[in-house]
């Protein structure tokens, strides 16, 4: 059974970095891309940053680009999403996602497996 469970969410102010993490099981973590996407109250849900396979490729949402940085461990099954100068609107819950992607780079934002979420809050 495929879980990933997000973690490090809280309350901060802007201009501060946090770091969230997913530690996947119960797939083949390698084979997988992997996604962050948040909703805020109210908002549909939306993409935030990919990362491929290996790691070697990466992809942002224009809001959070040059702030944001996704990468993955594929010894630990984890990966990160670590977040500098958080501004108000990344107030959201973060979501990780899994995609079987095992060669190609996958560029959708159709994901096989979701996370439960973790809250972000910043305040101004």
């Amino acid at each position: 059974q495929v879980a990933l469970v997000e973690s490090g969410g809280g309350l901060m102010q802007a201009g501060g970095s946090l770091k969230l993490s997913c530690a996947a099981s119960g797939l083949e973590f390698r084979r997988y891309a992997m996604a962050w996407f948040r909703q805020a109250p109210g908002e549909d849900r939306e993409f935030v940053a990919r990362i491929s396979w290996s790691g070697g490729n990466t992809a942002y949402a224009d809001s959070v680009r040059g702030r944001f940085s996704i990468s993955r461990d594929n010894d630990k099954n984890t990966m990160t999403l670590e977040m500098d100068n958080v501004k108000p609107e990344d107030t959201a819950v973060y979501y990780c996602a899994a995609k079987y992607s095992p060669i190609l780079v996958y560029e959708g934002y159709d994901f096989d497996y979701w996370g439960q979420g973790t809250q972000v809050t910043v305040s101004s």
